[in-house]
């Protein structure tokens, strides 16, 4: 029997029921490519004897759970889910875990600071200077803006915070939120209040491209764009228009459709890119493979598959 950590990294030091694992028989293997997994390579190292997966964002697709004859118990690292295919787990009899309440400030803390970044023309002004040139860019204040939240769960309401403390106005639109400090609108109302429209939701079929080319068009000309959540939120080619023309005046993203991401935005320097790297803070990345690890082994206890 085997647990496979598929991460791009784990410290060990944070698996703090490692040795009970050892104890019960059971061996730990790391992801050897130290790199996300594709689908193939998945499939590969869980072979079909891994009970337990500690599981980062490679596809878990139908096809790998049916081949991972074994596997009982899944843990991500991390909060969102959409890279696994959850009714297949159902149907295999395999319990999926997540770890969401640890990225919260890492996430939120990211957000503010690409708010910051693209107000003050951070990402230009270093490339100006590393190129030979000194020039000093305008920027504005945070405390002026409108910021428009979309979604308003544990990591919304975080940056909110922060925010609020900066001076900024907050509007949030979130339909399940009954009752809110912020005002709580539709999606279209708030694309055209913002002046700065940042996402915290959840990726699935609902929200695909919940930010497309009509909502884009309602949004203020020069106003900006903040998606530190799940690519695919975002309709990227009509960002990339809007971009251009500057009836966007930027946009800051962490992740994208497809990853790691190749395409044209990459080219603007009106975008703020960084590599799915949210949740990257060393003591948050500790808590979360402390968490995951955890949670694997007390679900392994309570199915009986180890003591």
């Amino acid at each position: 029997m085997q647990v496979l950590i598929s991460t791009s990294s784990f410290n060990l030091a944070n698996f703090a029921q490692l040795e009970n694992l050892k104890t019960a028989g059971v061996e730990v293997k790391l992801n050897p490519f130290e790199a996300r997994l594709t689908e193939d390579q998945v499939i590969e190292l869980l072979g079909t004897n891994t009970i337990g997966l500690i599981a980062g964002l490679e596809p878990l697709t139908k096809n790998v759970l049916q081949s991972a004859k074994s596997l009982k118990v899944i843990a991500r690292v991390g909060t969102g889910l959409d890279s696994v295919d959850l009714a297949a787990a159902k149907q295999l009899g395999i319990s999926v875990l997540n770890t969401p309440d640890a990225p919260t400030k890492a996430v939120a803390e990211l957000t503010v600071a690409h708010i910051l970044g693209l107000l003050r023309h951070l990402s230009k002004a270093d490339r100006q200077i590393r190129s030979g040139v000194w020039k000093g860019l305008m920027g504005s204040l945070l405390e002026t803006k409108t910021v428009g939240l979309v979604g308003f769960g544990r990591i919304g309401k975080r940056v909110a915070t922060l925010l609020s403390a900066f001076g900024a106005s907050v509007i949030i639109s979130d339909a399940q939120v009954k009752a809110s400090d912020f005002q709580n609108l539709e999606l279209d109302e708030l694309c055209a209040k913002a002046d700065i429209l940042s996402l915290h939701l959840p990726y699935n079929e609902s929200t695909h491209h919940i930010i497309n080319e009509k909502r884009i068009n309602l949004m203020k000309k020069g106003s900006y764009i903040v998606n530190i959540s799940r690519g695919g939120l975002i309709d990227e080619t009509m960002l990339l228009g809007a971009l251009k023309s500057g009836h966007i005046a930027g946009a800051a993203l962490d992740c994208f459709e497809q990853e790691p991401y190749e395409g044209e935005l990459r080219n603007l320097e009106n975008v703020q890119i960084t590599a799915h790297m949210g949740s990257y803070a060393r003591e948050t990345r500790d808590l979360m493979e402390q968490e995951a690890s955890n949670l694997l082994v007390n679900a392994l206890r309570e199915m009986n598959l180890i003591k």
